[in-house]
């Protein structure tokens, strides 16, 4: 076992099948993390509530209450829990659609060992980048925009609503680095680790949303604007 940062970090492990969750609760304590399991949705939303959860690995396919589900409810309890969807699914529309309602990862069966202990290890570090706030304030505003980039709830004139755990990672990365361009790649570096099949696709679509949360004309964006053939640009200036 090699000196890990996140030794003793718990990940909850969410698997039905015997085998396959048997060899990653092995693997994952050899590399000094601390797992628990659960065989189905039910326990794995028990277990949550219960034990001080670092990372989720999540397969879809489980008894009672599917994968899609167990996220969409963890992500209300914890915006910024890390959560690794793990699954036989591998088409782009079932990886969007993780993606799409929070997941921070989406890895697909038979897997690499290797290659999951490295995503688990990025999932950690991204986390605690975005515990480390920087220079930006918990309150950010802009003209008629407001984000607490704590609970990721916000307000946008009369208007409030909330974020997903990814629209404000996005968010506070274009913040932290307002008025460069920033490309998809550096975007799908920081708050996502995917496969290029699908890079412009999920970027643009998390883009887009955020015009309609905080631009009064998202087909003129005064905010957040795209840089033909490089990617995007923050102003918190309403130019």
């Amino acid at each position: 076992m090699e000196n890990n940062l996140f030794n003793n970090s718990k990940i909850l492990v969410v698997e039905d099948e015997n085998s396959i969750a048997e060899g990653l609760m092995f693997n994952l304590s050899e590399e000094g993390y601390f797992p628990i399991r659960a065989k189905d949705g039910k326990e794995a939303l028990e277990l949550f509530k219960d034990e001080n959860i670092d990372l989720i690995i999540l397969d879809i396919m489980i008894p009672f209450i599917d994968g899609y589900e167990v996220a969409q409810m963890v992500r209300e309890l914890s915006p910024q829990m890390p959560i690794l969807m793990l699954s036989a699914k591998n088409s782009i529309e079932d990886k969007i659609r993780g993606l799409e309602i929070g997941v921070d990862d989406y890895i697909t069966k038979p897997f690499h060992l290797e290659e999951l202990l490295i995503r688990i290890k990025n999932m950690l570090i991204r986390k605690q980048w975005y515990q480390d706030m920087g220079n930006i304030e918990t309150v950010y505003k802009f003209g008629e925009n407001e984000i607490n980039l704590d609970n990721f709830t916000c307000q946008s004139g009369q208007k409030t609503f909330k974020l997903t755990q990814k629209e404000a990672m996005v968010m506070k990365y274009l913040i932290e680095n307002k008025g460069k361009i920033i490309s998809r790649n550096e975007l799908l570096n920081k708050v996502w680790n995917i496969t290029s099949s699908i890079k412009t696709r999920t970027v643009d679509n998390f883009i887009a949303r955020l015009r309609k949360y905080f631009e009064s004309d998202d087909s003129k964006s005064k905010f957040i604007k795209s840089v033909r053939g490089a990617g995007y640009i923050f102003n918190d200036e309403d130019e």
